[in-house]
């Protein structure tokens, strides 16, 4: 079955097809994803949902690994209103 795993920046993204057997999980599609420096534990989602690497995927599902946030969300507010 044909997958894509996507992982984005600000200013670039890449972006592999694989064809898995049926059956694979999200770590699997990690794995044979070939990027350097990602875990099972890696942050990920599938078509936008959050999905943990025990998720069994499907034909054309869009695995998502997720960046680290760069600042909490209520921070990033919390600096905003002080402006």
């Amino acid at each position: 079955m044909q997958i894509e795993v996507i992982r984005a920046w600000p200013h670039r993204m890449e972006s592999v097809m694989l064809d898995v057997p049926e059956g694979s999980t999200v770590a699997d599609a990690l794995a044979a994803s070939g990027f350097v420096g990602l875990a099972p534990t890696q942050p990920t989602a599938v078509h936008g949902v959050m999905a943990d690497a025990g998720v069994v995927l499907r034909e054309g599902d869009r695995v998502e690994v997720l960046r680290p946030l760069l600042l909490d969300p209520k921070e990033a507010r919390r600096r905003r209103a002080r402006r």
